[in-house]
């Protein structure tokens, strides 16, 4: 990608923003050029997040993105793909111990364990995301959303792929 193209993509993206956006954006850089980290406040200690350690927890809190214009940037970025490949996947966050929280199901996980129990209590989520068919391991997510208790992982699947293939030039 040319310098002036990723300068372009990051002025969009940045319009897409809600509250907070420089902060937000200052954030996204953190999160994507920090290696390790233990917390959330850790990405407040780049050097790229110029704000008070604060800063990170209000920038997520104030910011509310169109995802559905950053869905529409991305989809712009794969225009010169001949036949874009996209995966759908389902991950479970298991949250065993959190009572409170909204909505939990019964989520499948394998497991490695010869005994394990492949199920479990949390929340699914689903992802839908381009996968470059150039070397590499890096795929560019379009969509991702948490599985509500009345949505299945394939009815979830199914109106991403629909919200994705109504920007595709090429199917």
């Amino acid at each position: 990608m040319k310098l002036e193209q990723l300068y372009e993509f990051r002025q969009l993206a940045y319009q897409c923003l809600g509250n907070a956006k420089d902060a937000t954006f200052e954030l996204a850089d953190a999160v994507m050029t920090t290696r390790h980290v233990s917390c959330l406040g850790d990405f407040a200690l780049s050097p790229l997040f110029r704000r008070e350690w604060s800063s990170v927890y209000e920038a997520l809190q104030d910011c509310r993105p169109d995802r559905a214009k950053l869905m529409q940037l991305y989809i712009q970025q794969m225009s010169q793909v001949e036949r874009p490949v996209l995966a759908i996947d389902h991950t479970a966050w298991l949250r065993p111990h959190a009572p409170t929280l909204k909505e939990r199901t019964y989520e499948h996980q394998p497991t490695a364990l010869p005994h394990g129990i492949p199920v479990g209590i949390g929340q699914g989520y689903s992802t839908i995301a381009w996968i470059p068919s150039t070397i590499g391991s890096w795929a560019l997510p379009l969509r991702h959303e948490r599985i509500t208790s009345w949505e299945n992982p394939i009815a979830k699947g199914a109106e991403q792929l629909a919200q994705v293939c109504q920007y595709l030039q090429r199917r």
